[in-house]
């Protein structure tokens, strides 16, 4: 009976009617027996290829990460809300959470080379200025400029290949950087070689776009955390979006303990000193920095943040470009910057260049009024001091010792500081 009453019920039309009969006469165990098991349907996440900005590949990053935001081994923090919608694609950043294994997940920071608008305005331009239309094919547009063309019959990345690109880290270039890029592109095959056989002509337009957008992703590439250089793992790019280990901003310590601005100071001056004397004898140089430049896990080690505005010299081998050939421009030097903006000569660029900005910007947040009376006019006459440009002709090392010395006795040794905690309690080092 229970059963024809539950067969009946698919057949009432009366809403009111079929609830009626449900309440009454089916028998939850009998209908459970008598119907198929109804598999549980996992949530489809869509993504637009417009929000990944694979729908402007090959004009992209590349696509080393994709599967993992199609498997949902990468998830935006807005997708553990009930609604699992994606988050809104004019940010530059969004917070996300990676995973390996399906069961433990991990902070990661899923950024943007540049603002959507900044990118969208690009696009616009390379359609204006290279077809004369309001929109077009951005890799066929960028294929028949004469620079491409010349990357397509190169065997090897020269300097001449990137003279004019805005990228402060191409601004002096030396073959022997230009070689490392292409030998630990991540982006495509590992081949160990300095010939770029191994790039297809899809993979020389990726690597040719990225460098004219922002130098970030191909620094943490070519100078990796795991051979102990001081930026954040890379972890993959898909379309325009770039995924990299997750860190909090320099600005969220300015209001820290004084033991931990103490701190997260030292080891500013220890990652300024490896950018001069590392064991590559490349010279690293900021063009600009700000609170988000530099960032801090969650063990307390403070890498840097946001490498986009960092420029390199080679010590061994010097720019293979003269400042006249700097000033060559074309469309890939104009994607994100104004195309009259000038040139910094390379002969410009002063060791304590650095270290006078971080002075100037980031160490009076960082350090002002934390500390006793005597100690705090130390610092504060310091840091004066190093703002002015450190005019008596004392070198970077030396000053940098000199902050260190006073800041040394302000850190504490415990847990707060993971990268460094228990090993702090048996060195002399801390």
């Amino acid at each position: 009976m229970g059963r024809w009453i539950c067969c009946l019920c698919s057949r009432v039309a009366d809403p009111l009617m079929l609830l009626l009969v449900l309440a009454l006469s089916c028998n939850p165990s009998t209908a459970a027996t008598a119907s198929p098991s109804v598999s549980h349907i996992k949530p489809s996440y869509s993504f637009g290829r417009t929000f990944l900005g694979l729908d402007k590949c090959n004009a992209c990053i590349g696509t080393s990460i994709c599967k993992k935001f199609f498997k949902e081994e990468i998830r935006f923090d807005t997708w553990l809300s009930s609604h699992l919608k994606l988050p809104p694609s004019y940010l530059l950043s969004y917070s996300g959470n990676y995973t390996d294994d399906a069961k433990s997940w991990r902070l990661v920071d899923i950024t943007r080379l540049t603002s959507k608008y900044q990118h969208d305005r690009a696009d616009k331009h390379i359609c204006t200025s290279l077809l004369k239309t309001k929109t077009c094919s951005l890799e066929r547009a960028l294929r028949r400029t004469q620079r491409f063309q010349k990357w397509l019959r190169a065997k090897r990345l020269t300097p001449d290949l990137v003279q004019g690109l805005s990228s402060p880290m191409l601004r002096c270039p030396s073959q022997r950087l230009l070689d490392r890029i292409v030998r630990r592109y991540a982006e495509v095959p590992d081949a160990g070689s300095i010939y770029m056989d191994h790039l297809t002509d899809r993979d020389k337009l990726r690597l040719l776009y990225t460098l004219s957008v922002n130098s970030h992703p191909i620094l943490l590439q070519i100078f990796p955390d795991v051979e102990g250089w001081p930026f954040p793992r890379y972890l993959g790019s898909c379309g325009r979006l770039v995924v990299s280990a997750s860190t909090r901003p320099l600005r969220d310590f300015y209001g820290a303990a004084p033991e931990v601005a103490a701190d997260l100071a030292l080891q500013l001056l220890a990652v300024l000193r490896s950018m001069g004397t590392n064991d590559l004898n490349y010279f690293f140089y900021f063009t600009h920095v700000d609170a988000g430049t530099f960032g801090v896990f969650s063990n307390g080690h403070l890498f840097i943040r946001d490498a986009s505005t960092l420029g390199i010299i080679d010590k061994e081998e010097g720019s293979q470009l003269i400042d006249g050939q700097q000033e060559y421009k074309d469309i890939f030097s104009c994607l994100t910057v104004d195309c009259q903006s000038a040139f910094v000569s390379c002969d410009s660029i002063r060791e304590k260049h650095s270290l006078v900005m971080v002075c100037q910007e980031l160490l009076p947040k960082l350090l002002t009024g934390k500390f006793p009376p005597p100690v705090q006019g130390k610092i504060d006459s310091f840091l004066q001091h190093c703002s002015g440009g450190l005019s008596d002709g004392q070198g970077v090392n030396e000053a940098i010792a000199e902050l260190a010395e006073i800041l040394k006795p302000l850190r504490s040794c415990d847990s707060r500081f993971a990268y460094r905690y228990p090993d702090c309690k048996y060195s002399d080092k801390y």
